[in-house]
């Protein structure tokens, strides 16, 4: 694993902690925090998808 790797990898970890406090704050009901929780997590697997075809 090379430097064009980790660098990113750190990048989008801080962001992560940058973005989780604000996200849990404004999704204080449950229903609410999972429905948020799950348009995230399909966003995602789409992402990752397109990636992978992609490259």
């Amino acid at each position: 694993m090379g430097l064009e790797e980790i660098i990113p990898s750190i990048a989008l970890i801080l962001i992560l902690f940058l973005v989780l406090p604000n996200f849990i704050k404004s999704n204080l009901k449950r229903k609410v925090f999972l429905k948020n929780l799950g348009i995230w997590g399909v966003i995602t697997i789409v992402l990752v998808i397109l990636v992978y075809f992609v490259s």
